[in-house]
């Protein structure tokens, strides 16, 4: 299975190892990743854990294909 996420060029933090710092990074850089995913993501608590993880990807996706600032991009990891 594979897992993704969304970070941005700047951030030197893995959000999979480390998380909490960057998290704080991203919020100190005003880029505030996590809300703008959450915004863009058409999810439910009624999908399965499997069709949530695809709806973040799909998002995901979509952010990084739009990326007019050439901000975003996204990481993966083989769980």
């Amino acid at each position: 299975m594979r897992q993704c996420m969304l970070t941005t060029i700047d951030n030197p933090f893995d959000p999979f190892d480390n998380f909490d710092e960057w998290y704080a990074y991203d919020t100190q850089a005003g880029h505030h990743t996590s809300s703008f995913l959450a915004r863009i993501s058409v999810t439910s608590d009624e999908l399965s854990e499997s069709d949530h993880s695809l709806a973040i990807e799909q998002a995901i996706d979509e952010i990084v294909f739009e990326n007019v600032l050439g901000l975003y991009r996204k990481v993966t990891r083989e769980v």
